[in-house]
């Protein structure tokens, strides 16, 4: 790793237009406030996972099921041939 000095982060900062460190700084607000709602989301996806297991849905199957959705057909039966062939050759099936 590289060991930078303290004085040139401080020139390297320096040389940075103010339009540049504005948009600099609005990149960063930008990407704080992505994650604090990405935060929020991931929140609420848990609470909708720990509804699911209180009416007595398996939750382990329904995250299979979101990711199986989010393939298209030709993708997941790949896969699937694939784990079969795999579990074939292990003997599990």
């Amino acid at each position: 790793m590289t060991d930078i000095s303290k004085e040139d982060d401080g020139a390297a900062a320096a040389a940075l237009t103010q339009a540049a460190k504005e948009k600099l700084t609005q990149t960063v607000l930008k990407i704080e406030k992505l994650e604090e709602e990405k935060a929020e989301v991931t929140g609420q996806i848990k609470d909708v996972y720990q509804e699911a297991k209180s009416m007595g849905y398996d939750t382990k199957a329904l995250r299979r099921v979101i990711t199986l959705r989010k393939m298209d057909r030709e993708e997941r039966e790949e896969a699937e041939a694939i784990l079969d062939t795999y579990l074939l050759a292990l003997g599990e099936i």
